[in-house]
């Protein structure tokens, strides 16, 4: 064989070797990736994680808030294996079923928003352990397969995830993430902002408005306390004005909006975004900007996007405006219950 056919040949590997990978989809990685976790469990751990897709009194059961609050809160313990009581090889194999799920920036942030655990812990001065970047918990309803209905959750303080896969379709939402202290304002770390770009595109959003479109865009000169939507198990907004509608909105507010989104849809791998994406397309113009508190940077502020289908909420309030959540929801398809939905009406006319 010549030297040029088989440069020819290995080209032609390389190209049907990366179609190949390009083809593969979400669900399979997931199934992929949860199998391996689970398969490095011991009977005990395994007990710990895995749960019957049906026990919908544990899967649709979420919080942010620190671990060792959830009891005093709820009478209940934060359910699943945390990073913690994992060995090595265990906590690998945790970290890739929890990037199968997000894309490159999303996982930097999730792992930006555990470390932060670490400046909370000195600058509280816990010896305690309530501030401890390995108390994540990782769970799993039902037997992960890439045709099957299952999902996986990992959860912490300022992290909530949840993922599910029915018959090769994948939701993701909610997906919280929050970051406290928004700004490391000492220390070595000094400067970071693990959500920065969701408060610094909505201000430029909101500094854009003319006069007469803040006075519809703000709802109250006072931010709300948190999120108004918390950890309900449905997001519903009841009672609350809706704020500026983007067809009230100039080309260039549009596309300010677009790109805020952008922050929120870009968190997860193509699949997932794609199904965010037509969610914002289908909505057209039908999709409102509120904003709460002043605009002024430092500020308490609120900000919320809400569609029909779709809701964004982000609050910075706390500890002198220096405490964040954000969060990703849908109305009908949280926990992916509008895929079930989808599944069990199929499955019933057959």
């Amino acid at each position: 064989m010549t030297q040029k056919k088989w440069r020819l040949l290995l080209a032609g590997f390389c190209l049907a070797f990366l179609a190949t990978a390009y083809l593969r989809t979400t669900a399979a990685t997931m199934a992929q990736t949860a199998n391996a976790f689970l398969s490095s469990l011991s009977t005990e751990e395994r007990a710990q994680v895995q749960f019957k897709f049906t026990d919908e009194d544990e899967r649709l059961f979420w919080h942010f808030i620190p671990t060792d609050d959830i009891p005093r809160r709820y009478n209940r313990p934060r359910r699943g294996l945390i990073i913690g009581k994992m060995n090595p090889a265990q906590r690998s194999l945790a970290m890739a079923l929890l990037s199968a799920g997000l894309t490159q920036s999303g996982f930097i942030k999730v792992a930006q928003i555990m470390s932060l655990e670490d400046v909370l812990r000195v600058m509280e001065k816990d010896t305690a352990g309530r501030r401890d970047p390995q108390k994540y918990h990782f769970s799993v309803f039902g037997e992960p397969s890439e045709s099957g209905a299952w999902s996986y959750r990992m959860e912490g303080h300022h992290v909530s995830l949840h993922f599910t896969v029915v018959k090769g379709k994948v939701a993701g939402s909610p997906t919280f993430l929050g970051a406290n202290p928004h700004e490391v304002r000492e220390g070595p770390r000094a400067g970071l902002r693990v959500l920065g770009r969701e408060e610094d595109l909505a201000r430029e959003l909101l500094l854009s408005l003319t006069p007469e479109q803040r006075k519809v865009a703000v709802v109250t000169e006072t931010a709300y306390k948190d999120i108004l939507t918390e950890a309900s198990r449905q997001a519903v907004l009841e009672g609350q004005p809706d704020g500026l509608h983007a067809s009230k909105m100039n080309a260039k507010q549009r596309e300010l909006l677009k790109n805020l989104l952008g922050e929120y849809v870009h968190n997860v791998p193509p699949e997932m975004a794609q199904s965010r994406l037509d969610k914002i397309q289908k909505a057209g113009n039908n999709i409102h900007f509120a904003w709460a508190g002043p605009g002024e940077k430092g500020a308490p502020h609120y900000y919320r996007i809400v569609s029909p289908s779709f809701l964004v909420e982000y609050d910075n309030t706390q500890n002198g405006a220096n405490h964040s959540h954000t969060v990703w929801r849908e109305f009908t398809g949280d926990f992916g219950l509008d895929l079930l939905k989808e599944h069990y009406q199929t499955s019933h006319t057959r």
